[in-house]
């Protein structure tokens, strides 16, 4: 699966863009990848605001 997730500072989505590479992915699948995107950037955003 190649996915590109974009979020505001507030969590709320700007982007979201996905493609299955090989097999297709199923729903559980979908939100399990927004779930660690989710994640993802909340952390980068926190570090960002460190500096």
């Amino acid at each position: 699966v190649d996915m590109n997730v974009v979020m505001t500072g507030r969590g709320r989505f700007i982007e979201v863009q996905g493609t299955a590479e090989g097999q297709p992915f199923d729903e559980t699948q979908l939100q399990a990848m927004l779930q660690l995107a989710k994640r993802g950037i909340s952390e980068l955003t926190q570090r960002q605001c460190e500096c």
